[in-house]
């Protein structure tokens, strides 16, 4: 080891907090004025460490007779040699120390993509949030038409993006140094439009060409979506982990789908999401052939027979 030494300050999480750069040792610590390196914490001595070098060369602090002392790990020590990757605590200060010749890794590759933060991507989010609600509840409202109704669902999107997006922002400054609130919002937006646009198309897509299974199994899809949300808002909190995250994401969607397969068959006896196409839309848009009334009748039967085979089995365990 050779000076100049780096004293840093870390938070709880491993960031630097503080850095401070000594000429020569040995380095005093604490809180009075007269210490080479001050710590402002109340719970650290005036004159609390000094950190020198040892009868062998090596770096080391040393405790000057504090009240609460120096800890490594759980272990309070009188006396610590100190690598570049030690961390003592004192009061309530974590910090290491480093020479001027420590490795420090390579640069990381950059994979932020810039240009999709910032205030145009959060305005687009919340635009996108504001309309999801409002064509949701356009959607749904069979009353008669009050103004007050499409004025409080934008609202109510824009607060629950606003909402989501702040808690994810925190944790990205948390964990990531920057809030990022435009990405995030984005991505909230996206997810939004691509969770109802894909109801929307699958609904269609099944009435026109009689494909139930669509909207039978519907739910996976969603499952997938908010999987892939959180896996972009994870991804822009820690991009270099993206493999990683695209795996705990994927086997957190496959567990998800297991569950709702489960929930289904525990409440309705089947793991699809409805008995039948729930779907009513105008005739024009049917793409398939129609069936025949012989056909609907040989379908009733059928359906007749299972359910008193069903009839039969609950009443023989009755």
């Amino acid at each position: 080891m050779k000076g100049p030494w780096t004293v840093e300050i870390l938070a709880r999480n491993g960031e630097v907090l503080h850095r401070h750069r000594a000429a020569s040792l040995p380095i005093r610590v604490g809180r009075a004025y007269d210490n080479d390196f001050i710590l402002d914490d109340e719970y650290a001595a005036a004159h609390h460490a000094v950190i020198e070098e040892g009868p062998d060369g090596a770096l080391s602090m040393r405790d000057l007779g504090t009240r609460n002392g120096l800890n490594h790990g759980r272990k309070r020590v009188q006396q610590l040699t100190l690598s570049g990757d030690t961390v003592v605590r004192m009061g309530h200060t974590s910090l290491r120390v480093r020479p001027a010749d420590f490795p420090v890794p390579a640069e990381l590759r950059d994979r932020t993509m810039h240009g999709w933060e910032g205030l145009l991507p959060g305005i687009v989010g919340v635009l996108l949030a504001g309309l999801v609600a409002l064509l949701v509840t356009w959607l749904f409202d069979a009353q008669p038409f009050e103004l007050l109704n499409y004025v409080l669902a934008p609202a109510a999107g824009i607060g629950a993006a606003l909402l989501w997006s702040s808690l994810w922002a925190f944790l990205n400054r948390l964990f990531g140094r920057y809030t990022r609130l435009g990405r995030h919002l984005f991505i909230f937006g996206c997810g939004m439009a691509a969770l109802v646009g894909f109801r929307l198309l699958a609904a269609v897509i099944a009435y026109a060409y009689s494909l139930e299974w669509l909207t039978r199994y519907g739910s996976h899809v969603a499952v997938a979506t908010v999987a892939g949300i959180i896996y972009f808002h994870l991804a822009t909190i820690k991009p270099p982990l993206r493999r990683r995250l695209r795996a705990v994401c994927a086997v957190g969607a496959v567990l998800a789908s297991c569950l709702v397969l489960i929930v289904n068959q525990q409440r309705h006896g089947r793991v699809a999401d409805e008995l039948y196409m729930a779907v009513l839309l105008p005739p024009e848009l049917r793409a398939s052939p129609d069936a025949t009334v012989a056909d609907y009748m040989a379908g009733v039967e059928d359906m007749r027979a299972e359910l008193d085979a069903e009839r039969g089995a609950q009443t023989e365990d009755n």
